[in-house]
């Protein structure tokens, strides 16, 4: 058993900090109180003057498939040599023994969202794993978690300049559609052409589980991502949703949530030139659910914090700013059940900081991943 005595909990299940213990016992939190008295089976962390979160999370990742020491063949990231490949599978191509696990231990960040780049129109199963542990089946708290889809600029430069399609916007979509239509026929009526290991990868998404995860820029894009789940009667989220803030109304009418980044990169391309730490405030106040990203390795896993430090500045405000890389995030992960809050039966997966996470001299004190200390200076 652990028990953190103290502390200033900010659990996240209220805009309100509170003074009191908390007691993790079998990797889960089993109790958090105004005074709990330690024993001797009890290891205890004085976390007097500290804050207390729940582990951050970062929705939107490539940590492990692009390493941090990237060579060829450490860039794992697309399976560019097809358009539509959501048969591979973010566990498969995962090392746990990057070193952007450690910097993000380091920074807070227990949980992310991982997955396929977007080179392909269809990339692959996204995975939401925890960043501790060598085993990447021990780490992993859901997969399939989503199925990667991506418009724009990325799929367009990798097929069309070898001829191939898609060479246009109408292309991806077009392709998009296809391989949907054949799913839903195979889940209708059991057609799949002899296809039924690609068509079964499907299953989660067309029963509601699992949302589409589609790389979003642009205005156009996201209205053809919002058109085609919407044919479909599927799950969506805008990932990176840069010019979301041009059409906050109509992605609130939609219901789909957005996660938001890498604000913390340069616009080395027309789709991101708008890109702003102003949008993630603007789409919360819209009432759209957010989470930030730092599309790791695009923007490095550790910044996340300051990201959030960033976003609450340019209008997104500390609380909205937490929500995003916490309670909100892990929703929109669908993860909530057990990550994004510190509530009594959730997972023991806690940051203490010495001062507030969003000011960048504030410094990570313990990481705490299955209730186990995973980090400390």
């Amino acid at each position: 058993m652990l028990l953190i005595k103290n502390g200033t909990l900010y659990t996240m299940e209220k805009e309100e900090a509170i003074r009191a213990d908390l007691l993790i016992d079998n990797g889960k939190i089993a109790r958090i109180s105004a005074d709990i008295s330690p024993t001797e089976k009890m290891e205890v962390i004085d976390a007097t003057n500290m804050r207390v979160y729940p582990g951050f999370i970062d929705a939107h990742s490539h940590i492990g498939i692009s390493e941090e020491k990237k060579t060829p063949q450490r860039d794992e990231c697309n399976e560019g040599t097809t358009p539509i490949t959501p048969h591979v599978r973010a566990i498969d191509g995962v090392n746990p023994m990057d070193s952007a696990f450690h910097n993000a231990l380091a920074a807070g960040i227990t949980g992310v969202m991982v997955g396929p780049g977007s080179a392909n129109p269809i990339g692959g199963q996204f995975a939401f794993i925890k960043t501790h542990g060598r085993k990447i089946d021990d780490m992993v708290v859901l997969a399939p978690a989503a199925i990667k889809i991506a418009f724009g600029e990325n799929p367009m430069n990798n097929y069309g300049p070898n001829g191939n399609i898609p060479s246009t916007r109408m292309g991806i979509a077009a392709l998009i559609r296809e391989e949907l239509s054949l799913a839903k026929a195979y889940f209708e009526n059991g057609n799949s052409d002899g296809d039924e290991f690609r068509m079964e990868c499907y299953r989660e998404l067309f029963e509601g589980d699992i949302p589409l995860k589609a790389h979003t820029h642009r205005v156009d894009d996201i209205y053809t991502a919002m058109r085609i789940a919407e044919e479909f009667g599927l799950k969506l989220t805008f990932d990176h949703c840069t010019e979301g803030h041009l059409i906050a109304e109509d992605i609130a009418e939609s219901r789909f949530p957005a996660i938001v980044g890498p604000s913390l990169a340069s616009r080395n391309k027309d789709e991101v030139s708008l890109l702003d730490f102003k949008t993630p405030g603007i789409l919360q106040k819209a009432g759209i659910l957010v989470a930030l990203t730092t599309d790791h390795p695009v923007s490095r896993i550790q910044y996340l914090p300051l990201c959030a430090g960033l976003a609450a500045k340019e209008g997104m405000g500390e609380w909205g700013a937490l929500r995003a890389i916490t309670i909100d995030a892990a929703t929109i992960c669908g993860v909530d059940n057990r990550l994004g809050s510190l509530k009594e039966g959730k997972d023991a997966d806690i940051v203490i900081y010495d001062g507030n996470p969003l000011e960048i001299s504030s410094s990570v004190s313990f990481t705490i991943v299955n209730g186990e200390i995973a980090w400390k200076p």
